[in-house]
């Protein structure tokens, strides 16, 4: 609910292309956002989406999903940029392993300090993914409406999908993320008071852009086991809560803190690894293609677990 505000209705796309791009409408005015942006005003109607990874409240996986979905969408064949929005607190560069080639950042572009590409770091295992890191000298006073469009506009002709690691909350640099976006990815755990914070940003939401038709849920630390003891919340009752479609389920697994740890992805662990597995297929599913919930029911307990625990 936090992302409602951000689709643009005016401008359409089909899941599952291989290359999401917007078309234009019955006149020009399809092509503008209901902001004055220059993000659409290019010669071609192409540019890349603009997808906003958030969460109502910090802690919950966000910057961990993030990685995993850009080099996800990257080892799919999509040019992805993954940028960090969390000014003065960044650590996007250390969940990718690359906080040692930080350089420059976003907001030494912003500032005209250094040109786009300078700033932008390549992933070493994934040539098709790139990162723009959050200054962590700086605070989120830095970011403005007009800088923000101007670098959005030039990373979506330079790449397929522009993947933003928004911060948790309703703070500025949320909203700057927020804004630009085309589709959003709502990260929660299965706990009830992740949810009020979600609530509280639809309701400051206000009437002045149109609304994302389709943001998705993704649930992290997922414990089918709690879940149906009624520890912790299902997917049913969180669908509910929130009325929103889950793209993914991410379950509880140690392998993410040491990928964490380790500056490393968790999706790049493979399938051998239910958390990478499940990573996978969310991405799968945000490109549009149908593929059934995993790691989202109790595994089978033997005979003699059940007698010696």
């Amino acid at each position: 609910m936090a992302a409602l505000i951000l689709r643009q209705q005016s401008l359409f796309w089909a899941r599952g292309a291989s290359h999401r791009c917007f078309s234009a409408g019955a006149s020009h005015g399809d092509m503008v956002l209901s902001h004055p942006s220059t993000v659409d005003h290019y010669e071609s109607s192409e540019r890349g989406r603009i997808v906003c990874i958030t969460s109502g409240k910090g802690g919950v996986g966000k910057t961990t999903s993030a990685a995993s979905f850009a080099f996800g969408l990257a080892s799919r064949g999509h040019k992805t940029c993954v940028v960090d929005f969390d000014i003065g607190l960044r650590n996007l560069d250390i969940h990718l392993g690359m906080e040692r080639r930080v350089i420059f950042d976003f907001v030494n572009v912003l500032l005209g300090e250094c040109t786009l590409n300078q700033a932008l770091i390549k992933d070493k295992r994934e040539p098709m993914m790139s990162m723009l890191a959050a200054s962590q000298t700086r605070d989120k006073e830095s970011l403005t409406v007009d800088g923000v469009e101007k670098v959005l506009a030039d990373l979506s002709q330079q790449f397929d999908f522009v993947v933003l690691d928004s911060p948790a909350g309703i703070e500025s640099g949320a909203r700057h993320a927020m804004y630009f976006a085309d589709d959003a990815v709502i990260v929660t755990n299965p706990e009830l008071s992740r949810f009020h914070i979600i609530k509280i940003k639809k309701s400051r939401n206000g009437g002045e852009r149109d609304k994302i038709s389709n943001p998705d849920i993704a649930i992290t630390r997922y414990d089918p086991v709690r879940a149906e003891a009624e520890e912790s919340l299902a997917i049913a009752d969180i669908e509910e809560l929130l009325g929103l479609p889950v793209v993914g389920v991410i379950p509880e697994s140690k392998s993410i803190l040491t990928c964490t740890n380790l500056g490393q992805p968790v999706i790049t662990l493979g399938e051998e690894d239910q958390a990478a597995g499940a990573y996978s297929d969310m991405v799968d599913r945000f490109l549009g293609e149908k593929k059934e919930l995993r790691y989202v029911t109790p595994e089978p307990v033997s005979f003699f677990k059940r007698i010696f625990g």
